[in-house]
Order: structure tokens, then sequence, then C-alpha cells
């Protein structure tokens, strides 16, 4: 139906409040569940893109989203959709308001997700195994679908400046995810960490005045206490902040960058063990140390870091662990690698998996 055609007789009616954005109306929504599926359809016809308004469904998001809802059905965030309805459609304002009133679309009018057919499939699937959260609601800004060209500029516009955050962030504001907790409680509450960890950022500037990220921690924390956490997230921080404090005692730029006597950038630029890689092996070979050495005898242990030339020149030593090339490589096979370094600075065994991969950079060289 074209947007101009007459409205239908038969149309179905919902409360929504009208706004109006660069001279054309818009109306926002509230519908359960139920109703936006019903009332609602997501165009998955194998038809160009130049003749589609969306983009393809990733179907591998979709029961990550799902199972975000199921398993936090009392805590869970969905942000707003937004459609395009293909009719003429009629808005009755209520007595003495200009801009809430009831919204008449017609039955035969076609409501297509343009943001959030993601969320709306998730949605779908949810309802599959737990039928009771048909009755939450969404919001859903309806605008009046001027041809496949608005729609699609409609996208465009939507998604011109969408950036997804910064995964640091992600972590310093997640309170489900333990690990995120975990690396938040350890350095927020560190004397040493918490000046030198950027948590809004997952890289670095030049200029900046911090050393890691909390990104970078997550990992580092979580290796560090996998087979030796005792289950209880605030007692895992203790351990987790003693064996890090205890770590930068044989660091001490760190402690000069934490007390503005020397430049983050100069530590960053010159040095291996200013680098998230370095961190995460720090973790790795500190898992195995508690491990050998309980009851806290692993803090008698760490000295030999201090004798490990961390400097980024030591191309014999770094070169194929932690660079490639010279540029610092996150892979999983060098993070281990350099944690193989200081497990065997540390007197450690390495495991029959580390040895080969030692075996393997052995041949390439």
């Amino acid at each position: 139906m074209h947007p101009l055609d007459p409205i239908s007789v038969a149309s179905f009616r919902c409360p929504v409040l009208r706004g109006v954005q660069a001279g054309n109306e818009y109306f926002v929504a509230m519908w359960t569940w139920r109703q936006l599926l019903r009332r609602t359809s997501y165009d998955e016809t194998e038809v160009p893109a130049e003749m589609r308004a969306q983009r393809t469904l990733n179907r591998a998001r979709i029961p990550e989203i799902a199972s975000y809802v199921l398993q936090n059905p009392g805590d869970f965030v969905f942000s707003a959709l937004t459609a395009s309805v293909d009719a003429r459609v009629k808005f009755e304002p209520y007595a003495n308001e200009t801009a809430l009133g009831t919204l008449n679309i017609p039955d035969d009018a076609r409501i297509l997700i343009n943001d959030g057919q993601h969320r709306r499939a998730a949605i779908a699937e949810a309802l599959k195994e737990n039928p009771n959260l048909s009755h939450e609601t969404i919001p859903v800004v309806l605008f009046v679908d001027l041809g496949l060209e608005r729609c699609q500029q409609m996208f465009a516009d939507l998604n011109r400046y969408a950036i997804r955050p910064s995964r640091s962030i992600g972590i310093l504001y997640d309170h489900r995810n333990e690990k995120a907790k975990l690396a938040r409680l350890v350095v927020m509450e560190s004397e040493v960490f918490c000046p030198i960890v950027e948590t809004e950022r997952s890289s670095l500037a030049l200029r900046s005045r911090h050393l890691f990220t909390l990104s970078a921690f997550y990992n580092a924390c979580a290796d560090l206490v996998r087979d030796v956490s005792k289950g209880d997230l605030e007692a895992d921080a203790a351990l987790a902040r003693e064996y890090w404090e205890t770590v930068a005692n044989h660091f001490p730029s760190w402690i000069m960058v934490r007390d503005g006597r020397m430049a983050a950038k100069e530590v960053r630029s010159g040095f291996i063990h200013s680098t998230g890689i370095a961190l995460q092996a720090l973790g790795l070979a500190g898992n195995t140390l508690i491990r050998t050495y309980p009851d806290k005898k692993w803090k008698s242990k760490l000295k030999p870091l201090e004798q490990i030339d961390w400097s980024r020149t030591n191309a014999k030593l770094w070169e194929g662990r932690a660079m490639i090339g010279g540029i610092i490589s996150k892979v999983s096979a060098n993070v281990i690698l350099t944690a193989n370094v200081l497990k065997k600075s540390l007197g450690l065994k390495l495991t029959i998996e580390e040895e080969k991969l030692e075996a393997a950079l052995a041949a390439r060289k």
C-alpha cells in the first residue's frame, strides 16, 4: 500500500506519543513482545542488498541475545526499536493534548523493522523458551515509510555514528560477569594500579598517563585465579591484588609512573613488561607459581623477573614470542610463548603443550 492511499476501515489502534523530526511526524508506541512480533516483520527474502532496507541477520548473535534475556529475566534492558509503516496512518490526539493520542494503523499495513532486527529475532527466540515473557514491553519508534530510498537512508542515518563501546568501559560497567567484577575489584582497590590503569578505553593514546587498560587486566586476572579460585569474589580479588602488587615491586618503572616521576609513554615504548600481552603472561605464570608454592610462599619467588631483559630492542628474546616483525602480537600462542619465558625464569615446569610451542618456535628460527 502506498503511504498516500486512504486509510483502511479495518485498523488497529494503539496509544502513542507524537513527535516531529526534520519536518516529518513520527510516533512512539509501547508494545508487548507478543504485539511486537505480531505487528512487525523483518524482510529476509533473498533479494540483492540494493533492494533491501536492512542488513541480513547475523544468526550467530541471536542465541547470545536471547540467552541474555533468559538468564536475567528480572534484570535485562532493551532499547527502542525503529520501524517504518508502509501505509497512511491517522493520529487522534486526546482531549487538550497535541502530542499524546491514539494511532490508527491499517490492518494490512506492513511494519518493517529498520533498526533492532536482531533484538526482535532474539525476542522471538526467547519467547519460545519462556512464553511468560510475552507481556514484557518495548518502545517502538514508528516512521511513515516514504519508499525504499527513504527507508535505506533511514538505516544509513541510524547507523552512521553508531560506535561500539570500548571493551574496557564494558568491563567497568558489567555487574553480571564474574571476571569483570574480579578485574574491577583488583584495579579499583589497588593503590598501585588504580592510577595507572585506563578504565574507559581499550587502547592507550601516545601521551596517555596510563600503562595498562582494564580490558588487559580482565584477561590477566582471569588467567591468574583459574583453578586456584576459592569461589569467593572478595577472596579471589584479594589474592589477585596481592599478586599484582607484589609483581609491581619488581618493576620500579611502574611505581615511578604512578608517582609521576616517569612518563608512561617512555615505559610503554621501551619495554615489553608494560604491554597487555606481558600482563596476561604474568597472569599465566603467576597461576602456575601460586599452585606450585601455595600459602603465599610464591611471594619470595618473583625476584627473577628483575633479571629478564624486558627491552623491546631485545629481539633475540621477544621476536616470535611477544612480537612478530617487531609488532606486539596478542594471539594466544604468543601469550603462552611469552609466559614460557617467565616460567623458565621462575624455575617453573612447562606443560606438554607449552613445550610443543617452544619446539615449533625453535624450528622456525
